[in-house]
């Protein structure tokens, strides 16, 4: 097989987007749009990536790193100036070259493994891919002749009456020969409505010289979708979540409403997961198998084992073992630690803390800055108090412990094993193994008191 190379389009800024944010770096399903088109590149194990930047070049450099290298289109001159800034890395090399803008996150790699196995097998100097749109508005044309050979790409501005009437569209994606590519990009001028230089008019430069131009229509119009405003952004995100969520279905996960639920790019999840309505997961998130994720649930950077069930709670940057139950409403913040067969109850907090096997949180406790072991108890309304105004400080609790309900821990402090905390006390020294701390006023009882008070008289 001949050598690849890939072109990618992201000098743009995007103004119809009305953004601060460059175009191609909008997020579609939790990745920016230059993202999806490098991961899907990157597929096809090309011999060299360029992506021509402009507008916010440094910032599609930190998100796309080392994969690539970079061309910068200091002004924005149309498409095939933006390729023409490819020259120092790609003129003169021997094979096909991919060009496809970073505005384009729909393509799957086996749509671009297609276009480029039909443009070797056709020996073409250039290949178009193309789609059949119903309502073709805005998309440049594909125009054949009578027996289907492709004439030319036609740009909207340009186009007559009968050639805007064409149905079949240009993708802005092609294969090229590269020589014949960077040959053909110094007689492009810029005749034309916008006063650019078209990089569609290679085609009739090549078409012109006698080589072969051909044409490759996906079968999936949703695929060449172009963002270039907030709805068109809406649209693509849309199908991208319903092809995750297929993806997922189709891998034994169960979705109540799959239309209702937000599952990022590069999320997994195990088989006989079921998931409810509202549930947002985010990130580089891990979803075990047989789990249990009800409605209104955000899971954001997190690992979650297996046979866990998560009610209606947020979990940021943390990790749950197996055979947890969390919820409803339970805040996990990072690093929160929750060992096998732990239960973290309703309105609990955990933060940068580590929570034992068999260990239970039930409810309205704030547990931070802690390692707690195993088969602990902590009764309600607990408050690990880490916090000084100024420094963390960090609480231990042995194995076996029992913590009243309404205690507060004012860290650094460690309970030992089997220790007990009287309700309602507030510790700030050391319970040593088996003791037991009382930290509070002792009741005392005034008789007849009610009696004396203004509305008892």
């Amino acid at each position: 097989m001949e050598s690849r190379y890939a072109i990618i389009l992201a000098a743009g800024k995007g103004t119809r987007m009305k953004s601060k944010l460059y175009k191609v770096l909008h997020p579609v399903c939790g990745k920016p749009m230059v993202e999806h088109i490098m991961n899907r590149v990157t597929e096809l194990s090309p011999t060299e990536i360029v992506t021509i930047v402009g507008h916010g070049a440094d910032l599609v450099k930190a998100q796309l790193g080392e994969r690539s290298a970079y061309a910068l289109q200091a002004e924005q001159l149309g498409t095939g100036h933006a390729v023409l800034q490819a020259t120092p890395f790609l003129q003169g090399k021997k094979g096909t070259t991919l060009v496809i803008s970073g505005d384009t996150p729909l393509l799957t790699s086996e749509t671009l493994e297609r276009l480029f196995e039909y443009h070797e097998g056709k020996h073409a100097s250039a290949t178009i891919l193309t789609a059949h749109a119903e309502d073709p508005t805005g998309y440049g044309r594909i125009i054949r002749d009578r027996v289907g050979i492709v004439e030319k790409i036609v740009e909207q501005k340009d186009a007559s009456v009968s050639e805007a009437q064409v149905q079949e569209i240009n993708t802005g994606t092609y294969c090229f020969d590269n020589e014949l590519l960077f040959e053909a990009l110094n007689q492009v001028d810029t005749n034309n409505a916008q006063g650019e230089y078209y990089l569609t008019d290679i085609i009739e430069i090549l078409k012109k010289a006698d080589h072969t131009v051909a044409a490759y229509q996906t079968e999936n119009f949703e695929e060449s979708i172009g963002v270039n405003d907030r709805v068109a952004l809406a649209e693509a995100n849309r199908i991208m979540r319903q092809r995750i969520n297929t993806e997922h279905m189709r891998n034994g996960v169960s979705f109540v409403d799959p239309e209702s639920t937000y599952i990022e790019a590069g999320i997994t999840i195990g088989a006989e997961t079921v998931i409810e309505p509202g549930v947002f997961l985010k990130g580089n998130t891990t979803i075990g198998e047989n789990c249990f994720i009800s409605g209104q649930t955000q899971i954001i950077d997190s690992t979650i084992g297996n046979d866990v069930s998560i009610y209606s709670s947020v979990i940021e940057e943390s990790t749950i073992r197996d055979h947890v139950d969390v919820g409803p409403f339970a805040h996990l913040r990072p690093q929160a630690e929750i060992h096998e067969h732990a239960h973290i109850g309703n309105f609990v907090e955990v933060k940068k803390a580590v929570i034992g096997e068999h260990t239970k949180v039930g409810h309205l406790t704030y547990v931070g800055d802690a390692t707690l072991g195993k088969e602990i108890n902590v009764g309600c309304g607990v408050v690990f108090v880490n916090y000084d105004g100024k420094h963390k400080h960090h609480t231990t609790v042995g194995d076996h412990a029992f913590i009243g309900s309404a205690s507060n821990l004012v860290g650094p402090v460690s309970l030992g094993d089997n220790a007990v905390v009287a309700a309602g006390s507030t510790i700030t020294n050391d319970i040593p193994e088996n003791g037991m701390g009382i930290a509070r006023t002792r009741q005392e009882n005034k008789v007849d008191f009610a009696k004396k008070l203004p509305y008892n008289q």
